[in-house]
Parts: structure tokens; C-alpha cells; sequence
């Protein structure tokens, strides 16, 4: 039986793995900055690109290789480019894509640091970029021009969990000559694979699902080979690398992603149910429920509702606030995909760089709090959230 018809859960655990002659079961950590040559000649032919093989770790490490391949059997991708994070993976994609006068069309509601990097950084460097709707197939049609040559998205959105079609975004973005880059953080390929409906680029924050326990940095970049050969080369170049350790860590997190992402939006799933049920809750964002706007394309694209689950709670920030506050299991934190349930105010911590006028339009107002769903018991969580309930 070989790899390309094994299920999902077994890639995530045996896809990827290479072996030392030492015979270890556990995939080995190369911690080295460089590697040793058998003579000159064979240096040559590895720094020209005519013999496979390590050449020093800022570009080719083992370990890192080992992380990549799994990841792309799991997203079936032809190549995958690790870096030191998402936001690094998100730089390197659009470093190797766009060149200076180019156009992107990206979701005005993507990651406030994403917002930031392509309206401020990547603006200073001669790239143009429309935010657009993330569920207005017309408005992206419309915001099209002769230069565009990206389109970037998250699907679901951070935090209101927003939903694309992704075919129908990846038909509009080829009949423009643009690719599609979709980031894959809040489903990761155990609950959605952008490639296979459409997309040309997939982005990962490795720091959240693909850990798992809120360990590491990394990011990554996946896709066809010819699609990321640029990219690969910006990363050779200006060295926004995954270390070996982090992808060690990373490669012990896919082991479990299946089982990990299945326990996550069933928790999810449950509080959100409960949360539409609590006096002090005006609204529930989450695509599992049949009140999500996107909740019938969220089933076609997704395997659940994933673990995401933002709500306005009446009273605006300082109602918010003082949830947040009550709040003694939940740990109080912007970061997501880790096994302990977090809790966080966007609209003054991932998203407080953005404009007010942003992030109205965006639809983040003062009183959204956004839970990532961790491993805990669902009714703890409801118990540290009972102040909902008075």
C-alpha cells in the first residue's frame, strides 16, 4: 500500500518520516547550521543545483524537510516552504509572487497584522492592495485590474469567522491571470484543503493547530513547485527560517492533528450552542451553527465549524471586559490552536492597530470577545464563562 492511498490520520503520522541508520522511531533533530561535504567537487554540485542534499540550514535541514513533506501530503501539495512564522510565511508568499507595481486583492477581514503588512510594509515597496468583502464574489470581480496578481483570504476569517467559496473565488481570481493564496490557519488541512477546491497557495501559521500546545514559531507556504520556486528562493535568501527544533516540535504536533481538530470543534461546537442560549450575548459567530450566514457552504467546504468562536456581548467593551476579566480557567491570551481554551478582546489586542473605521467595517465592534476552544471539558468552560448567564 503506498502513501498516496493511505487516509489522512495515517499521513499525519507516518507521511514524511526519513531514518538514520541508527533506526530511531521518533524522526530525528538535526540541530547543525551546516553540513559536511565528501569533497570540493560535490560542494560545487550541491550549492549548483545539480546533486540533492543539505547544504546549511538557513535553506535545507533534514528535520525541517521532514516537516515540510508531511504538511504536503496532508494539504496534497507538490512542495512545501517552512519558515520561522505565519506572518514570515504570509511575507514570503507575496516576496516570491508579486514584484514592485503589482496589484492584490486580500479580505478586509484578514489578521490585523496581516492588514498591517500589506497596507503600510508592502505598500512602502511599491505593492498596491484592495480589501475587499470576504463573502462579495462581485466586489472582488470588481476590484480586478490589469496588474492584479494575487488574491489572498482567510476562510474562516479572524475573528467573525467568515466563510469564501473557495472554488468560485479561485474561478474569478484565474480568469483575472491571479492566483489565489489562502491561509488554512483556523481549519488546517485535517478539517479543510484549499487546493483541492481551487486555490493555487495555501499559508500556515504552524504556531497554532499544527503545534497544538502553544510551543513554537513556524509558518508555511505550500503549493505547486513551479507556483513557490520563487518563493523558496526569497527564504534562501533573506532567511525568514524554520529552526529545526520548532519543526521537530511541529512534526510531533501532526501526529495528533486529527484527533486533536475533531475533540476542538466538537468543544466548540457545544459552547457555541450554549452561547446563543446566554442572556448577555447579542450574536454567535460560528459556522457550525445554523445562524452563521455561511453555515450551508461551511458544510460543503468544511468537515466542521473548527474551533473558533467570537460573540457580541452586550454592553460593548466594558461588558467584554468584564467577561474577560471573570473569566478564571480561560487563559487570556491572543493566541489560538492551543489545547487550553484562550480568550481574547480583538478590537484592542490582534486587531487594535487597525482604524476604528477598519474595523467597523470589518465588523468588529467593542463588544466581540473571541474564544479559541481548547481540550478542557466543555461544561468547565461554561462554568468560567457563567457570567453570561446573570
Amino acid at each position: 500500500m503506498s502513501q498516496h492511498e493511505w487516509h489522512p490520520e495515517t499521513l499525519s503520522v507516518r507521511a514524511g518520516s526519513e531514518h538514520t541508520p541508527y533506526g530511531e522511531n521518533s524522526e530525528a533533530m538535526f540541530l547543525t547550521s551546516s553540513f559536511v561535504f565528501e569533497n570540493a567537487a560535490q560542494a560545487a554540485a550541491r550549492f549548483g543545483g545539480q546533486e540533492p542534499g543539505n547544504i546549511y540550514s538557513r535553506f535545507t535541514n533534514p528535520t525541517v524537510t521532514m516537516f515540510q513533506n508531511k504538511l504536503a501530503a496532508l494539504e496534497g501539495a507538490e512542495f512545501c516552504v517552512a519558515t520561522s512564522s505565519g506572518m514570515s510565511a504570509i511575507l514570503a508568499c507575496v516576496m516570491g509572487v508579486c514584484s514592485a507595481g503589482d496589484h492584490v486583492v486580500a479580505s478586509r477581514s484578514i489578521f490585523g497584522t496581516s492588514v498591517q503588512l500589506f497596507s503600510n510594509i508592502l505598500k512602502r515597496w511599491g505593492l498596491e492592495t484592495t480589501f475587499v468583502s470576504l463573502t462579495d464574489p462581485e466586489a472582488w470581480k470588481a476590484a480586478v485590474k490589469p496588474n492584479t496578481k494575487l488574491f489572498f483570504v482567510e476562510t474562516p476569517s479572524n475573528p467573525l469567522t467568515e466563510i469564501c467559496d473557495i472554488g468560485l473565488l479561485a474561478e474569478i481570481a484565474h480568469a483575472s491571470g491571479a492566483l489565489l493564496a489562502v491561509d488554512n490557519c483556523f481549519c488546517s488541512p485535517a478539517l479543510q484543503k484549499p487546493l483541492a477546491l481551487g486555490a493555487d497557495i495555501v499559508v500556515h501559521s504552524a504556531t497554532k493547530y499544527i503545534d497544538g500546545q502553544g510551543r513554537c514559531l513556524g509558518g508555511a507556504v505550500l503549493g505547486r513547485k513551479d507556483i513557490l520556486e520563487p518563493v523558496y528562493g526569497f527564504l534562501r535568501t533573506a532567511g525568514p527560517t524554520m529552526s529545526a527544533f520548532n519543526a521537530w516540535v511541529f512534526l510531533k504536533g501532526l501526529e495528533t492533528l486529527h484527533v486533536r481538530m475533531e475533540a476542538h470543534a466538537r468543544n466548540a461546537q457545544a459552547l457555541a450552542e450554549w452561547l446563543e442560549q446566554q442572556p448577555r450575548v447579542a450574536r454567535v459567530y460560528y459556522p457550525g451553527l445554523a445562524s452563521h450566514p455561511q453555515h450551508a457552504l461551511a458544510q460543503r467546504q468544511q468537515k466542521s465549524g473548527g474551533a473558533i468562536v467570537s460573540f457580541d456581548v452586550k454592553g460593548g467593551k466594558d461588558a467584554a471586559w468584564h467577561l474577560i476579566d471573570a473569566t478564571k480557567l480561560i487563559s487570556i491570551t491572543a493566541n489560538l490552536g492551543d489545547a487550553k481554551s484562550t480568550i481574547t478582546h480583538p478590537a484592542t489586542t490582534t486587531h487594535s492597530r487597525v482604524s476604528p473605521e477598519a474595523r467597523a467595517e470589518a465588523g468588529i465592534g467593542d463588544g466581540l470577545v473571541r474564544i479559541a476552544v481548547g481540550l478542557e471539558h466543555v461544561e468547565d468552560l461554561k462554568a468560567d464563562l457563567a457570567w453570561l448567564s446573570t
